[in-house]
């Protein structure tokens, strides 16, 4: 069991079923949400000044949200001033099926996996040897 994850999607019904399936399948003690790729980064710069070591172990990102995406996450992720959570795994969950996208995510070194919505049990049974 993930002592916490990040989920990063814009819809509600999304980030409620990740909460609920994830909780289900006592996949991690604690389950935090962010609306967009700004909110997410928000919360990492929350983490840098408060506790660093609280951070969470993985992220489920989606690609397609308002004011900033998931693209525009990783890219601001994956510098030098976020070094100290490059070890968090990203899984990036997406409704897309475009091959340039899988393409893409494998550009960025935290990103450990590209799925399809919606999160399932057996998704996180799968992952879980994964991590």
């Amino acid at each position: 069991m993930l002592d916490k994850i990040l989920c990063v999607d814009d819809d509600p019904i999304t980030l409620m079923l990740c909460k609920m399936v994830i909780t289900k399948a006592l996949f991690s003690k604690e389950i935090t949400t962010a609306k967009n790729g700004e909110e997410a980064i928000k919360y990492f710069d929350t983490l840098k000044t408060s506790d660093p070591n609280s951070k969470p172990q993985l992220i489920f990102l989606d690609l397609n949200m308002p004011v900033m995406d998931g693209w525009e996450f990783l890219d601001s992720f994956n510098t030098a001033a976020y070094s100290e959570f490059h070890d968090t795994k990203v899984i990036i969950l997406s409704s897309t099926i475009d091959p340039e996208d899988l393409k893409k995510s494998k550009k960025y070194p935290m990103v450990i996996d590209f799925l399809s919505k919606p999160i399932s049990k057996e998704m996180l049974e799968f992952l879980k040897d994964k991590i």
